[in-house]
C-alpha cells in the first residue's frame, strides 16, 4: 500500500532530555497504527510533531503523501488533511454538539467567511448521523460544555471526523470512557472511508486489537518492537514490559 505518512529518523530533545531518538515509521492510506509504551516513552511528543503543535523536530523529516511537512504549522497541516484529538477534549463549550461539528466541516464546503443558512442546514443534517454513530444522539442539541467527560471525548472525535481528514491522530481516545463507549468509538472508526489513516496512542489493548492495527512500541524514545497487533500484543516480552501500563477493555 502507498504510504500516506512517512517519518524518517525523527529526533526531538527538550534540553538534555531526548524524548524521541531516530524514529522511523510509515502509515499507509487507510492504515491503522497504534503507538504504545510506558508513560514518558515519547508517544504524545510523536503525535505533537506530526500534528505540528510541537515543531520543529531536532532532527528528521515528516512527509504526508510524499510532501515534506516538517516545518509547516498546525493550520497548514490541517488544510492538507491532518485531524487530531487530544487527551483533554478541545471543544467550543458554548455551542451545541451539532454546531461543533458544523464549524469543523464549514471550511470544506465553500468560502469560510460566507454565512449561508442552506449550507448550515446541510452540514447539520450530515452531523446528526455522525453523532448517532458515536452514541451521542441525545446530546446533539446540548451545549458541549454541559456534556460528561466521556461524551466530550466522543464529540471531539466527531469534530475531527467532520473535518474530513486524510490522517486522523488520536491521543488516548478511549481514556475516561464508560464501559459501553468504546463500542461507539470502534464503530465510528470502522466506518471511516477506506483512504483515511489513523495513528493513535492508546492504553486499551482491546481497542488496538479490535482495530487490527499495526503496533509500534516505544521505550525511552526509541522503537523497541513493531509489527501486526496480533503478533506484538501476544509477544511475552511486550506483555512483561508493558502490560502493567495498559488497560484491557472487554
Amino acid at each position: 500500500m502507498t504510504a500516506l505518512l512517512t517519518i524518517t529518523d525523527l529526533t526531538h530533545t527538550y534540553g538534555e532530555l531526548t524524548a524521541l531518538d531516530g524514529i522511523n515509521l510509515q502509515v499507509p492510506e487507510g492504515g491503522r497504527h497504534a503507538i504504545v509504551g510506558a508513560n514518558g516513552a515519547g508517544k504524545t511528543t510523536l503525535l505533537g510533531l506530526v500534528a505540528g503543535t510541537i515543531r520543529p523536530p531536532t532532527a528528521g523529516r515528516i512527509e504526508l503523501d510524499g510532501h515534506d511537512i516538517t516545518q509547516l504549522d498546525p493550520a497548514r497541516r490541517a488544510r492538507r488533511g491532518i485531524g487530531r484529538t487530544f487527551q483533554t477534549p478541545q471543544l467550543l463549550d458554548t455551542a451545541t454538539a451539532v454546531d461543533n461539528l458544523v464549524l469543523a466541516g464549514w471550511r470544506h464546503t465553500g468560502r469560510r467567511a460566507e454565512w449561508a443558512p442552506a449550507r448550515y442546514r446541510r452540514l447539520a443534517a450530515r452531523a446528526r448521523p455522525l453523532l448517532a454513530d458515536l452514541g451521542l444522539t441525545g446530546c446533539a442539541d446540548r451545549l458541549a460544555g454541559a456534556l460528561a467527560h466521556g461524551q466530550r471525548r466522543l464529540l471531539e472525535l466527531g469534530v475531527a471526523l467532520a473535518s474530513r481528514p486524510r490522517l486522523l491522530l488520536l491521543d488516548e481516545p478511549a481514556a475516561g470512557l464508560t464501559p459501553d463507549a468504546p463500542k461507539h468509538l470502534l464503530a465510528a472508526l470502522r466506518c471511516l472511508p477506506t483512504d483515511v489513516a489513523v495513528l493513535l496512542v492508546e492504553h486499551h489493548l482491546s481497542v488496538i486489537a479490535a482495530l487490527d492495527a499495526a503496533v509500534t512500541v516505544l521505550a525511552d524514545g526509541r522503537v523497541v518492537m513493531s509489527g501486526p497487533a496480533e503478533q506484538v500484543l501476544a509477544d511475552p516480552a511486550f506483555r512483561t514490559a508493558y502490560l502493567h501500563t495498559a488497560t484491557v477493555v472487554t
